[in-house]
Parts: C-alpha cells; structure tokens; sequence
C-alpha cells in the first residue's frame, strides 16, 4: 500500500453544481437563480428574519417584560434549614463556605437568610443577606447576623 494510491471509495464523492457555463449543461443563463428579482441579482444577502415581505415574526409579537440589569439574584436557604443542619453537624458558626460544603450553595451563589421555620439555637451566621424575620428570629435567640 502507497499513499499516492490512495482513493475515497466508489460512490462517496460526488462532483459540485458547475452554474453558468453555457445552456448546454442545463444550468447556465440564469445560473439556476430564477427570473428576475432582488434574488438573482449579485450581491444580494438576505437579512436576519427576512420573510419576504410578510411582517416578520418578530415585529408581530408584542413586547414583553423588562430586564433589570442591576437586579441582585440571590440563593434563598430558610431558617429550617440552617438549624437542622446545625443539629445534625453540631455547628454553632456558619458562612458561605460551610454551606457550600454541605450541598446547600454552590461557589458562584450570593446567599441570603430566609425566615421560613424556627431557630432555637444560639449561632453566628455570615452571609450576604438577610431577611428581616430571618435576622429578628436569629437575635432573639441570642444568636448574631453578620452581612459579609
């Protein structure tokens, strides 16, 4: 075997579309792009969403919504929670990373304190947020609620 022998198998390659050379090969005057029209001429590119002269889709439905760009998204994780995992792992201090580690936020999450359920232990808790009835309920216990 020799690499200058070498050839794709039969049947596997085919040869392209030759257009506009001469009306014997089927495809020559107009090149196979029809009569007349934006179309057939050169330099013709269609826009994004063209729909040739229809209303475009995207112009017939209507608007909708608005988009913050400054809005803050936060990872909500409830008072329940945080005492039931202090119980089971016997912690008295939390922050983001304890609670990256045990499943309940991932790395890139700005986590906030929501007051759901009730908080009967004394704990320091480190976050990026928290929620007022989160915030009161953790104090009353004697606890501390420190924004990072």
């Amino acid at each position: 075997m020799n690499l200058s022998t070498l050839k794709p198998s039969k049947g596997s390659t085919k040869n392209r579309k030759r257009i506009g050379r001469g009306t014997g090969s089927g495809r020559g005057g107009t090149s196979t792009r029809g009569h007349k029209g934006a179309q057939s001429r050169s330099g013709y590119s269609s826009k994004v969403g063209f729909e040739g002269g229809q209303m475009p889709l995207k112009r017939r439905l209507p608007k909708r919504g608005y988009k913050n760009i400054n809005r803050k998204e936060f990872h909500g994780i409830n008072l329940d929670t945080i005492s039931k995992l202090c119980i089971e792992k016997r912690i008295n201090c939390i922050d983001n990373s304890i609670l990256i580690k045990y499943g309940l936020a991932s790395k890139k999450d700005s986590i906030k304190i929501l007051g759901r359920g009730q908080i009967n232990i004394k704990i320091h808790i480190k976050t990026n947020a928290f929620s007022d009835s989160a915030k009161s309920a953790i104090e009353v216990v004697g606890g501390v609620a420190e924004i990072l």
